[in-house]
């Protein structure tokens, strides 16, 4: 290991050097050239410590470019150790995706929100009032099932808000943007939005790593790579990920139970919820986090019972968890079929790994909405502080630029993107069926598989 660089003594370190600073208490990273020292940021960075602890002893000018608004370079200079990168150097990919980073934020693009933000609030309203109406009102069970529906549409408006309000500031000031963050992210889902940051930033930081990314660490329901047969390490929670026989067993029939699952996978996200905000890990505003919860505990379970029987009340409940299934479904069709890699995540190639990670969704301007944004997978991984009404206009200039560094520009249809996730399930389901090192003998696996 190499010896502990003094920023007194020296002005310049190279690339190698840098990355002996790769853990927490001695967490370097390089941005424009300069060195900064991160090891105490840790615990007061806004994104929590992962995303830092990840990218630890790399330059990641491109990552903090697209993490970060200009206004976070005022916390760099108390950071900077005085010490610069000998070998910096930027790659043609790099320099384009800044320049085009740097375009989009000379048209003002990443501050103006226009009213999609009130809209969704407005809409997430009308939908929440009519589904409760028509519970309390109505006697009719059709009436019922119907505010069922609307209640799942609503969860999923309320998580495309969360979504959004996790990436940038989409109400007047912050204190307000928590406020919604909380409204409909805990009070109105049921799912801490403190959670979804710690996750989702996870996700973007390591996109598609298999033992580095937690949006692609299901085991043991799905697996998209024959690499977690070797039950990998998880690096986000900390825990192995066994491929046992009951974890053999549920693979090896994904394809089919990838709907079904999908329509009751919210009640993973109630669970992780609790799970961090009940955990020694640092959270901040926990108990506001808890309260928000014990909101929607509240007044969930009550407005089911409103309901005149058990029978309706079970169909209340399916009805609108398979509702917001959609939503589900629409998150991992954006990486099930994508390439996929092991390891850490590295920061040099920032560009390249986000569109290979990836996948668009094409559909109509009208069916904007139902999306939420994230149809445009590419290029909001690419710009995660980018308005989602802005996405759809830039998404020539995405393509273009992967087309002229012969990178993957993906977009296919909703149907084709079903096609290929169920595909990718399969072909893994296949797999383990056929391992030629079995687990330990499991009777009910083999006893379904017996026949092929």
């Amino acid at each position: 290991m190499a010896e502990a660089i003094s920023p007194g003594k020296r002005t310049f370190i190279s690339l190698e050097e840098l990355k002996q600073h790769n853990k927490r208490g001695d967490a370097w990273i390089s941005i424009d050239g300069k060195i900064y020292d991160v090891s105490d940021w840790l615990n007061h960075h806004p994104g929590g410590e992962l995303p830092l602890l990840n990218l630890a002893g790399q330059d990641v000018t491109d990552a903090f470019l697209a993490l970060h608004p200009v206004s976070a370079r005022r916390n760099l200079p108390a950071l900077f150790t005085g010490v610069y990168l000998r070998d910096y150097a930027v790659s043609d990919v790099s320099r384009d995706y800044r320049s085009l980073a740097s375009e989009l934020t000379k048209m003002g693009l990443f501050d103006k929100k226009e009213h999609g933000a009130l809209i969704s609030l407005c809409v997430m309203a009308v939908l929440f009032c009519a589904s409760v109406s028509g519970v309390l009102l109505s006697d009719s069970a059709w009436v019922h099932v119907g505010c069922a529906a609307l209640m799942g549409f609503q969860w999923i408006q309320s998580g495309w808000i969360g979504h959004d309000s996790g990436h940038y500031q989409i109400m007047v000031n912050r204190r307000f943007n928590r406020f919604v963050q909380i409204l409909s992210g805990n009070c109105l889902t049921g799912i801490s939005i403190g959670w979804w940051k710690w996750n989702h930033n996870a996700h973007h930081i390591a996109c598609n790593s298999l033992d580095f990314d937690p949006d692609l660490q299901h085991l043991p329901f799905f697996v998209v790579s024959s690499r977690f047969f070797s039950s990998l390490t998880s690096c986000f929670y900390e825990r192995k990920m066994n491929f046992d026989p009951v974890a053999r067993f549920l693979v090896s029939y994904q394809h089919l139970s990838y709907y079904p699952v999908m329509c009751f996978a919210r009640i993973n996200l109630f669970a992780q919820s609790f799970m961090l905000l009940l955990s020694k890990r640092k959270v901040p505003n926990r108990w506001v986090e808890l309260s928000g919860l014990l909101v929607f505990w509240i007044w969930y379970p009550l407005l089911v019972s409103c309901l005149p029987n058990w029978g309706e009340r079970v169909l209340f409940v399916l009805v609108s968890f398979s509702v917001t299934g959609i939503q589900h479904v629409q998150f991992t069709l954006n990486h099930f079929s994508a390439s996929v890699y092991v390891g850490p995540p590295t920061a040099h190639d920032w560009f390249e790994k986000q569109t290979h990670g990836t996948l668009d969704v094409s559909c109509s301007p009208w069916m904007d909405w139902f999306h939420g944004g994230l149809q445009f997978q590419v290029e909001h991984h690419l710009f995660p502080r980018l308005p989602r009404c802005h996405l759809r206009k830039i998404s020539p200039l995405v393509k273009d630029l992967c087309k002229k560094h012969n990178l993957p520009y993906n977009c296919v249809s909703f149907w084709k993107a079903n096609v290929l996730t169920l595909r990718t399930l399969r072909n893994a389901a296949l797999q383990a069926r056929d391992l030629s090192n079995p687990v330990p003998k499991n009777l009910v696996w083999e006893a379904v598989n017996t026949h092929g």
